[in-house]
């Protein structure tokens, strides 16, 4: 029986009308508790005798009451679905395939969803699918956000409607028809079929109608020397998974040559398998990821290397050398016939003799590598007719251009010839993202559409036809480019549905939804024959190459690429793989011209880098005030630069960084003879890596050679550290300061890296960034070493000619005095240093130090091998940063979320529709790391619970494991023994990074080995 009887703690209960008892229920701290009194007032902070107990104790207390008092907090009113979509489940994320086709980089890729945003990139990992997203591709998402995006269409700088536009433009159009004015469409390589359709119908509609295709990097002269042999546009592909020898003449092919997506095949030769591995032998002037992977970098000038080829050729098929008389050129010419057909040979050399002998030399070593029928069609810039229409502009005889993903006025050297031009044409249009340096000075800005709220395919090689699809509504005003094309040509469809009807043909019998579904389709092509040519004419010409003072060269850097996504400030924030500097392009210069011309680079008491300045003068163009980073193995009498920085328009202040290196690109050629001379001043780096070289120390990168792997034992080239146990030496395995759990139920989660199958290209960094939510600080906290990254990407130069030299001299050392001397000298790369990267994240000890020493348990283990965060626990004392060997916690100085003092995509509205939901953003004072994706675990085993299975082993992946094409990382539960994690975590090459320290980590790596021969 319910009982009616009321309880009442005093007689002041009883008055109804009372404003106490209300005021009570409702707060229990009638007063507001006074913190900022005590934490607010300097001088009291400061005169304070409290205890380091007392203070944490206060601390703590104070922070619970506030979050009480602060209970009041805004509301945010959420609309429900009136009718839910059938494929969105709240808090579910959704997957779509597409491809992204920027006119620079091309993949096949999944884009993952949360409640219709777009918020992250990963790879499309279906057989066939051209794929390995790059740093630049997983950024592309946060540039669907880019608050200074161009958001309607403007005519003659004011806003106007798309009706209007397509008025105006088919206007001109008529008249340039009447009067026989030219027209000219000026577009980046698309490489999508139905676009070309539709420019193939406006130039039978209007008979004046002329195309160019402008790459801002060009690569003309290998597409004309591949179209002389082969009669496509295009590139051979290359698959170096079949190669034993691979030589590399000023191909960065790690990197942005010919379009990149080589890691994988490269990496999967590069693990040794029964014994074998393949050979990498690089000859380049500037460092680069590939000469940074290679087992052999000879640094040679431009001239040098067309003469190498040279020596190449005539080791193959005979004739005269080239006189280069380089020991180490003629050793790789000699491995390479060895080869024979499993031997390759690339170039990156901007001269249509060089390719063409390179082609020659494939085909006559009959390479299994080489491919030219599946032939890569992600470059298609003509520079003669790019040339060509610049000078059309300035004479006037052009009435009407069309402009689409091109900004010329910033890429051009000759842009002033450009812009120039662009007055006397009676109607420019500039299709554009942003309201660029073209944008701005054309009759009629089109505001573009982001490729993520597109609709599009794209044909990356020969048989492979990919679709784009929107993820997204349009954010803004856009239109595509293909849509108002139709509006032209008078045709009332939908772009989506002329895309339909265009791909039926394309498929091969796939249905159009399923290559929606898929991302892509594929045909049989017929193999491509090759047309005679002259190489021995070619060989002669490279034989007479002469260098005439220093030369430059032009290159582009992972991140930042062309300089597209120059808004972009993960691309900003991400530290270039071989300098470690972000924020920033500079010249590179090797140390002896650094000496001669009296260029220093320093580091400052803080810990940051700098620097000198040049003066770069290549013909009538000079760029001034341009940093110096002196370059380990840069090549003597050369110097480096990269495209894509010193753009202006349409950047945040913060994002207006670097000298723009397109002003010397004379001629669309990367290599230009250059005056360098020392500038006045000294330039601040935002550079994460201190130290340079690796000074010997063997337990952090273990290294080997091949012959060494095959013949030694384990224990010679992977020893387990011994530490003093009862003053006896001991495995370090074998000794534990703790008591263990038992780790063998349920999940036990680890992470593999090996050494020698990644590359450094960063792609796992930016993923990382755009899964977990990781803050971009500025290049101001960069130089203070105050990063956020989770993941860094240690880089290490030898101190010797190579690493093996490096623990030779280590050795060697006695006494105090000789090992200072010995180790300071350590501290200074060599000319040409062996390269190695390691990544490096929080390590998820199960004997964690962080964890030992945190006064609010804000840190602690979790029983599948996590190290977790309790953010809302932490009071940012630092003890665990501290105590932590690997120096991987990062610590949150200031709140980089709306926080007007840090104006990145954090800071408005529009930027923070990329914020994964699965994860909090964290605030001020708070110590973040690595979770090892604890959110994407979680979702794996939800999902597999859902559908009444097992997990299976792909699918616990990190975000760096998933984003990393080359393999290197492998994550997966090692309590599944036949997962290929269990079975990684025993093979011989897998080592704990400072094992002797005892922390037991839960990421492991694997030894590199080293091809010698």
């Amino acid at each position: 029986m319910a009982s009616n009887k009321k309880y009442w703690k005093s007689v002041e209960e009883l008055n109804e009308n009372s404003s106490i008892v209300e005021t009570l229920r409702n707060n229990e701290f009638v007063e507001q508790i006074p913190v900022d009194e005590f934490l607010g007032n300097k001088e009291n902070l400061s005169t304070a005798g409290t205890t380091r107990r007392d203070f944490l104790k206060y601390v703590g207390f104070s922070t619970a009451a506030a979050s009480l008092a602060a209970c009041e907090g805004p509301v945010v009113k959420s609309i429900p679905y009136v009718v839910q979509p059938e494929e969105i489940i709240p808090g579910v994320a959704d997957y779509y395939a597409t491809t992204v086709a920027d006119g620079f980089d091309f993949a096949n890729i999944l884009i993952k969803t949360r409640e219709g945003r777009p918020i992250k990139v990963e790879n499309n990992k279906l057989k066939g699918a051209v794929s390995g997203a790059n740093a630049r591709v997983h950024a592309s998402v946060l540039s669907l956000y880019d608050s200074l995006r161009l958001k309607q269409p403007k005519i003659a700088g004011k806003d106007a409607t798309w009706a209007e536009v397509t008025a105006k433009i088919k206007s001109s159009l008529d008249e340039a028809n009447e009067k026989g004015g030219n027209v000219v469409v000026l577009t980046s390589t698309s490489a999508s079929p139905s676009t070309d359709a539709l420019l193939a119908e406006l130039k039978a509609k209007y008979p004046t109608v002329k195309q160019v295709v402008y790459d801002a990097v060009s690569e003309s002269n290998a597409l004309d020397a591949f179209e002389t042999v082969y009669g496509v546009r295009g590139f051979a592909g290359y698959d170096f998974s079949k190669a034993d020898v691979i030589v590399s003449v000023g191909a960065d092919f790690l990197g942005d040559w010919q379009g990149g997506g080589y890691d994988a095949g490269y990496a999967m030769g590069r693990v040794p398998k029964n014994g074998k591995m393949s050979k990498h032998i690089q000859m380049e002037a500037n460092m680069s990821l590939a000469g940074a992977n290679a087992d052999k970098r000879i640094p040679l000038t431009v001239a040098q290397q067309k003469q190498a080829l040279v020596d190449l050729y005539s080791a193959v098929v005979g004739g005269a050398a080239s006189g280069l008389k380089n020991a180490e050129v003629t050793k790789a010419a000699q491995q390479l016939k060895a080869a024979g057909s499993k031997g390759v040979v690339v170039t990156g050399l901007d001269d249509l003799d060089a390719q063409l002998l390179v082609l020659a030399i494939n085909a006559a070593i009959s390479s299994e590598a080489f491919n030219p029928s599946a032939t890569k069609l992600t470059r298609k810039g003509n520079v003669k007719e790019v040339a060509q229409l610049v000078a059309d502009m300035k004479s006037g005889a052009v009435h009407t251009l069309i402009m689409n993903g091109v900004n010329p006025v910033y890429t051009l050297a000759n842009a002033k010839d450009f812009t120039e031009g662009l007055k006397k044409v009676k109607l420019s249009v500039a299709f554009s993202l942003k309201e660029d340096e073209t944008a701005t000075l054309t009759t009629i800005a089109a505001a573009a559409p982001h490729y993520l709220e597109s609709w599009g395919d794209v044909s990356i090689e020969r048989g492979h036809y990919s679709i784009m699809q929107p993820t997204i509504r349009p954010l803004f005003d856009t239109k595509q480019f293909q849509e108002v094309l139709l509006s032209l040509l008078g045709n009332s469809t939908a772009y989506y549905d002329y895309l339909k009807g265009f791909a039926a043909a394309q498929l091969g019998g796939k249905s159009w939804n399923q290559a929606v579904h898929d991302g892509f389709a594929q045909t049989e092509v017929a193999p491509l024959e090759a047309a005679s040519f002259d190489a021995l004419a070619s060989a002669s010409k490279l034989a007479a190459a002469k260098a005439s003072g220093m030369e430059l060269v032009l290159y582009t850097k992972t991140g930042m690429g062309d300089g597209q996504q120059a808004n972009n400030p993960w691309l900003q924030e991400f530290p270039d793989p071989i300098t470690r500097v972000s924020w920033d392009n500079y010249v590179t210069v090797s140390k002896k011209d650094a000496e001669k011309l009296g260029f220093e680079n320093w580091n400052v008491a803080n810990g940051g880098l700098n620097g000198s300045y040049a003066t770069l003068k290549v013909g009538n163009a000079t760029l001034t005030k341009v940093p110096v980073v002196i370059q380990p193995g840069q090549a003597v009498g050369t110097v480096g630069l990269a495209f894509g920085y010193g753009k202006t328009a349409a950047l945040k202040e913060e994002m207006q960084v670097g000298v723009n290196a397109y002003a010397l690109y004379n001629n669309f050629n990367t290599v230009q003879n250059v005056t360098v001379t020392k500038d006045e001043g000294e330039h601040e780096f935002a550079c994460v890596q201190l130290h340079k070289t690796l000074m010997g120390r063997g337990d952090i990168i273990k290294e080997t050679t091949l012959e060494v792997f095959n013949t030694k034992d384990t224990e010679v080239w992977n020893p387990i550290p011994l530490v003093s146990l009862d003053h006896k030496e001991t495995p370090s395995t074998e000794v534990d300061l703790w008591e263990s759990f038992d780790r063998s139920v349920a999940h036990h989660f680890n992470l593999s890296i090996d050494l020698n199958a990644c590359t450094g290209c960063g792609a796992c960094v930016i993923a990382c960034h755009a899964e977990n939510n990781v803050p971009v600080v500025g290049k101001s906290e960069v130089r203070r070493s105050r990063d956020m990254h989770w993941l860094r990407i240690d880089r290490y130069y030898s101190s010797q000619d190579t690493f093996e030299g490096d623990v030779e001299l280590k050795e060697e050392t006695s006494g105090m005095m000789n090992s200072i001397e010995t180790f300071r000298g350590m501290e200074d790369p060599a000319e040409n240093p062996q390269v190695a990267f390691q990544p490096v994240m929080c390590q998820h000890c199960n004997h964690a130090p962080c964890e030992t020493v945190c006064p609010v348990a804000a840190t602690s283990h979790g029983r599948e091998g996590q190290n977790h965060m309790a953010y809302n626990r932490c009071v940012g004392t630092r003890y665990c940063a501290n105590n932590c060997p690997y120096k991987v916690r990062r610590f949150n100085w200031f709140l980089y979320n709306k926080n007007s003092e840090f104006d990145y995509h954090m800071n408005d509205d529009l930027g923070r529709m990329v914020l994964n939901p699965d994860v909090n953003v964290r605030s001020r004072g708070v110590m973040e790391k690595c979770s090892m994706c604890i959110q994407m675990t979680q979702a794996s085993k939800l999902k597999a619970k859902r559908e009444g299975r097992p997990v299976k082993d792909e699918e616990f992946q990190t975000a760096c494991s998933a984003a990393c094409s080359s393999g290197a990382m492998v994550f997966g539960d090692v309590n599944d023994k036949e997962s290929k994690v269990a079975k990684l975590a025993e093979d011989a090459r897998m080592y704990h990074l400072l094992e002797h320290v005892g922390t037991k980590p839960n990421v492991f790596y694997h030894v590199k080995v080293r091809n010698e021969k």
